[in-house]
């Protein structure tokens, strides 16, 4: 799996954006097609708490928007995909950096485009876990998805 140009570009600019950049969290893949993003969560002096783990805002800020912007980059424009509610289950404090892989299968693209012809909507739930390098799950993130064609103008 790879990134191209326009992705790379993609990752940088988020990188860079302050509302993402806030968060200790850099994007550090984003597959051609969109259906990979990998994000790492550094314990840093932006992202530490008062008890020296990683702070709960900066675990769900750093993996919230990727779902959506997987899907809008997945489905296109005629497609409206807004994010609909989100929990978060600690499992251990993070005392170590911190990964996220969000992966969006082409059978799951297929299955929300199925759904659309016969319904106004959808809600799709996605699971995303922050794992250290040794793979042990620190924290769990359901995100609600919602989905629905675009009105035609």
């Amino acid at each position: 799996m790879r990134e191209s140009l326009r992705t790379r570009l993609f990752r940088w600019a988020f990188n860079v954006w302050p509302c993402f950049r806030g968060t200790g969290a850099r994007v550090t893949f984003i597959a051609t097609d969109w259906s990979e993003v990998r994000v790492r969560l550094p314990l840093s002096w932006r992202t530490r708490n008062y008890v020296g783990t990683i702070f709960g805002g900066s675990l769900y800020a750093a993996v919230d928007p990727f779902f959506m912007l997987m899907l809008i980059h997945r489905l296109g424009p005629e497609y409206v995909v807004w994010d609909k509610a989100a929990s978060i289950r600690f499992r251990k404090p993070g005392r170590s950096p911190l990964f996220a892989t969000f992966r969006l299968e082409e059978a799951e693209v297929d299955e929300i485009r199925r759904l659309l012809r016969d319904q106004p909507k959808v809600d799709r739930t996605y699971p995303v876990e922050l794992r250290d390098a040794e793979g042990v799950l620190h924290a769990e993130v359901q995100k609600m998805i919602h989905i629905s064609l675009r009105s035609p103008s």
